[in-house]
């Protein structure tokens, strides 16, 4: 559904920054700082919460909604004036617009001299679409001025034309199958089993058009090492995503290129991170942190509202993925605690529905691996009680399984054989019970049902322990211990340690081995 054109108003005017509302009032308001649309622009940029039914003294009901759509209008217009010397789409697409202007006079040469100009741009930039839109002007131009020297520039911009075309339908092959694949990911989450792994496969080889790659452009790159990153992390295959993500950043070793392309850089410095992450690459992933911090102190860069919240969202994300790669938890509850009033403020609120949900899950290992189980619920049951059961479907059973094992910590057996069932019933519905779910809440109902001893109850952690261990080589059960290492929380139970303390422990040794490795 739509919505309703004073929330889209409310929503842009809100979204301004300081200058651009300056530049507003200046420009696109014009000399009428005193009109309807001034004090209507002046009242929303002080509203605190929208009011779709307010009624203004100064307009009538019938002028409103006019008055809401020219004034929208009004700040797009402004907008694209504002942001026009740091855009270098919006300069060829200005170019475009005069060159069709002088074409409509029959000003050819000028309106070659037009697209010339266009084209060096779109070329510089790599922008095959509008490259497109101008050898399109250029075959009207030369139909028109047509003589008996033409046939070399007629030939030239039809060899032109037909590059440019491939290009583009390369691109829209490869953001077609990862627009496919991420939407299923989005659903179930990593594969489950072989059938998810076969229709992964198969939505991937289906439309993949036959290439070198090195005879690919920048933007074909971008678009192909994104796919082949978001189909290796989609199958767990970390290790090839890894190389992938290692392709791509090799790319701005051109720094004009960081400027111009600085999204693309900053999902792929993103995309090297989460491989490191995975793989335990702890000090190549510390490395890659400080490169990926130093984009906010760059000059001669615009920063847009998307690059911005980018920014912060992976800021955060790759703060808890560092403190997660050593156990660090204290000190991850200790720096969320002082930033939790920001993320609440606007954080949460700037995320996509899968961002949050992944966040408020690692939020909850982070207080788990704290052995803060009451905050970890809290936590939980945010994700439990949401209405998107239906996004990410392995993170909804995990979230369940962490809080049957929190309810267990705290003593709440009263209700875990309750929440057991409840847990069933929400993965066999989303045919999500697996062996690892299988393991634990059986482990879980038993231990519940008889008052069994201190060592009875180490010795069934133990076989929990064995049960599982095989599957984190199991490539369709490891998927459970990407975010939550239930292993290292069973050894705490068997050692009577804080599972902290164990899992720094290994993220020692894991680091140490890997630098030994890399000597």
């Amino acid at each position: 559904m739509s919505k309703p054109q004073s929330e889209e108003l409310y929503e842009l005017i809100k979204s301004m920054s300081a200058s651009e509302k300056r530049y507003f009032k200046m420009h696109g308001l014009a000399q009428n700082t005193d009109s309807k649309y001034a004090r209507l622009f002046e009242h929303i940029d002080n509203q605190g919460e929208i009011n779709t039914n307010e009624k203004f003294s100064f307009i009538t009901p019938g002028q409103l909604p006019n008055l809401k759509a020219n004034l929208y209008k009004k700040i797009l217009q402004s907008l694209r004036r504002f942001h026009f010397s740091s855009s270098i789409d919006t300069q060829i697409r200005e170019m475009i617009d005069y060159a069709h202007l002088l074409f409509n006079r029959s000003q050819y040469k000028q309106c070659a001299n037009q697209l010339k100009k266009a084209k060096a741009l779109a070329q510089k930039s790599d922008n095959p679409e509008l490259l497109l839109v101008i050898l399109k002007w250029q075959k009207n131009v030369v139909l028109h001025t047509a003589n008996g020297d033409s046939r070399k520039l007629v030939n030239e911009v039809i060899k032109e034309a037909r590059a440019v075309n491939q290009r583009i339908n390369n691109i829209n092959k490869f953001t077609n199958i990862q627009l496919e694949l991420n939407s299923l990911y989005q659903q179930i989450g990593f594969i489950r089993n072989a059938k998810d792994h076969e229709r992964v496969q198969r939505i991937f080889q289906s439309s993949m058009p036959a290439l070198k790659e090195d005879e690919l452009s920048i933007n074909e790159k971008f678009s192909l090492y994104s796919l082949y990153i978001n189909y290796f992390f989609f199958i767990q295959d970390f290790e090839r995503g890894y190389l992938f993500a290692k392709k791509w950043i090799t790319l701005f070793d051109n720094p004009i290129l960081i400027r111009t392309k600085l999204e693309s850089y900053i999902q792929a410095l993103n995309s090297l991170m989460i491989a490191q992450s995975r793989l335990g690459l702890y000090n190549e992933f510390a490395q890659t942190k400080r490169r990926f911090r130093k984009i906010r102190f760059m000059h001669n860069v615009v920063f847009t509202e998307n690059i911005n919240k980018k920014l912060f969202k992976y800021s955060y994300v790759h703060e808890f993925n560092g403190l997660f790669m050593r156990g660090h938890f204290t000190e991850g509850v200790s720096m969320f605690e002082r930033i939790k009033p920001d993320l609440e403020a606007q954080y949460y609120d700037a995320l996509d529905a899968h961002s949050r949900l992944i966040m408020f899950y690692k939020i909850a290992c982070l207080y788990t691996g704290d052995s803060n189980f009451g905050e970890a619920l809290y936590w939980l049951n945010r994700i439990i009680n949401s209405e998107s059961a239906d996004l990410r479907e392995d993170v909804h059973g995990f979230a369940r399984i962490l809080s049957l094992i929190c309810h267990y910590e705290l003593g709440n057996q009263d209700v875990i054989d309750y929440y057991i069932r409840s847990t069933y019933r929400f993965l066999l519905k989303k045919e999500n019970l697996q062996l690892y779910q299988k393991y634990i809440l059986s482990f879980l109902r038993r231990l519940g049902s008889v008052r069994l001893s201190n060592e009875e109850i180490i010795t069934r952690f133990k076989i929990l322990r064995t049960q599982l261990l095989p599957l984190e080589s199991n490539p369709y059960e490891k998927r459970a211990f990407i975010y939550f290492d239930i292993i290292s929380w069973l050894e705490s139970k068997i050692e009577d340690r804080p599972v902290q303390d164990i899992i720094r422990e290994k993220a020692d040794r894991q680091i140490k081995a890997v630098e030994e490795l890399s000597m």
